[in-house]
């Protein structure tokens, strides 16, 4: 099973893809997870991405693409992947399309979850008094204003990716406002269904 999950951040993205693992046993793919490990790793790869990052650089596409065709040759991922956060352009989307094809491999679903973004700061700034009322650390991205220019980041970029996958009869859009086990189980339909 390879998937992608779309949506804007605090959709509930790494949530739901947590949950798929846990129920499937494929890993869930992280792109930035993975720059890291292909640098410490020093794989051919990594070794490009870097050269670009020690010279403050943002690493290119194409090194991207090269670390998600590494990482899914890994035994975890035979069976399956959710890639997370990737692609967040259609330049990456085209990429990764090709680089699958190179491989024999083609994705099964890509998910979306749709949200009311006019909710979402609410969700964010919940999300971090949940985390400090459990005496848990508040992630980064919480901050509101950080949040909102995610947000943005988000539908100047990356939102357009779904209109990709949709043409291609390859997208599913999931209720992403519905509580979390109910998004679960649609989930869990699409994939099964």
């Amino acid at each position: 099973m390879r998937l992608i999950f779309l949506g804007p951040p605090g959709a509930g993205k790494g949530t739901q893809a947590t949950r798929i693992v846990e129920k499937h046993g494929i890993p869930q793919l992280s792109t930035g997870d993975m720059l890291r490990a292909a640098v410490a790793a020093g794989t051919p790869v990594g070794v490009k991405a870097r050269t670009v990052m020690d010279a403050g650089g943002l690493v290119s596409d194409d090194i991207v693409i090269g670390i998600v065709a590494e990482r899914i040759e890994e035994p975890d991922a035979k069976k399956g992947f959710i890639l997370d956060g990737f692609p967040r352009t259609l330049a990456q989307a085209e990429a990764l399309d090709v680089m699958l094809a190179s491989k024999g491999l083609k994705l099964d679903k890509v998910l979306e979850l749709k949200v009311d973004q006019s909710k979402l700061v609410d969700r964010i700034v919940r999300r971090a008094e949940d985390a400090k009322a459990a005496g848990q650390p508040v992630r980064k991205d919480d901050d509101p204003e950080v949040f909102k220019t995610r947000l943005e980041a988000y539908n100047r970029d990356t939102a357009i990716v779904a209109p990709y996958y949709e043409k291609r009869g390859q997208l599913t859009p999931i209720d992403g406002m519905q509580p979390i086990d109910a998004v679960t189980s649609a989930i869990e339909t699409a994939l099964t269904g």
